[in-house]
């Protein structure tokens, strides 16, 4: 989890903490730009092809969230 919380802070360049747990979309962390920047560094770091319609804050609002579709793909 570590990595995956690294890839977000530094592809978002977010200066405050988070784990698995924060919410980052529903809290404004992250903006409607910074999701197409966070799921392009998600499936080439990790080697998988997210749709969009497979994104929604009930699935990928939280690095808990993003790593289970991450893992659903490989």
């Amino acid at each position: 989890m570590d990595e995956l919380i690294a890839l977000i802070r530094n592809e978002l360049e977010l200066t405050e903490p988070i784990d698995e747990a924060t919410p980052l979309i529903s809290s404004g962390l992250v903006d409607s730009f910074g999701v197409p920047a966070l799921l392009s560094a998600l499936e080439e770091h990790y080697g998988v092809r997210i749709e969009s319609d497979e994104i929604g804050a009930d699935n990928f609002d939280t690095p808990a969230q993003m790593r289970a579709l991450v893992e659903s793909k490989r």
